[in-house]
């Protein structure tokens, strides 16, 4: 087999790396190093099926390397972070069984990333767009909510993110996200014209700008617009097709 077969790969393996790399952070509680390094393996994973693309290399191979190594970065990294987050909550030591059970629910991150990465393998709708908030998304707003809470610039939302039961309802609204029936619109260009490339355009210049602006504050913020845009332009395009009859 030819070496540039094997390169998209290659980067996928990176991609993996990364997640682990982020785990030993995330247990040194180094939240800003884990999310550096959760964000490098979505970076990596953006680009190993660009490049499948460009050297025409696809593979069945490929496709489950992503997405096992999309269940560490994307996945167990965030569902540990959250575990994490749930447990400093409570306070220490943990005298009670609660405290010591309770923060396990994080992990529901993890488990609704391993359900939601499955069905993406099998579902053929979601070709050229998502079905449910990706899960490198997903991980990108939370590995940014210690960060946001420990800077400590907005004491309000430091104290929600600090909050058992507030972390509580964004694991179980994370994990229904990532597996609603909500269509999304995808960043990965396939096609280089304006038409196809507008949205993406968009989309990136308008976060760069909230990036600028807020700081991490910005990085939740960008994944709720990039679901409110998705839920607008699908109610547009519901009221156009209505409107044709």
């Amino acid at each position: 087999m030819k070496i540039k077969a094997h390169i998209p790969n290659f980067i996928t393996l990176l991609n993996l790396l990364s997640g682990c790399f982020a785990l030993i952070f995330v247990t040194h509680n180094d939240f800003l190093l884990a999310f550096s390094f959760v964000a490098l393996g979505i970076f990596l994973d953006f680009f190993d099926g660009f490049f499948a693309r460009i050297l025409k290399v696809p593979s069945a191979l490929g496709l489950q390397l992503d997405s096992l190594a999309d269940m560490v970065t994307s996945g167990v990294v965030p569902g540990f972070v959250m575990y994490k987050m749930m447990h400093q909550s409570l306070g220490f030591p943990a005298y009670e069984w609660s405290d010591f059970a309770l923060p396990f629910a994080g992990f529901l991150i993890t488990l609704g990333s391993c359900y939601r990465l499955a069905k993406f393998n099998i579902d053929t709708r979601q070709t050229d767009s998502f079905i449910g908030l990706p899960t490198p998304g997903n991980a990108l707003f939370i590995m940014s909510l210690p960060i946001i809470a420990m800077q400590n610039k907005f004491p309000f939302i430091s104290e929600m993110f600090e909050n058992f039961y507030f972390l509580l309802g964004i694991a179980v609204l994370s994990a229904y996200m990532m597996n609603a029936e909500i269509p999304l619109f995808s960043l990965k260009i396939k096609e280089f014209t304006w038409k196809k490339m507008q949205l993406p355009v968009f989309f990136l210049l308008a976060s760069l700008v909230m990036l600028i602006f807020l700081k991490m504050l910005a990085v939740p913020l960008i994944i709720i617009f990039y679901i409110c845009l998705s839920v607008g332009l699908n109610f547009s395009k519901t009221k156009v097709k209505a409107s044709d009859f």
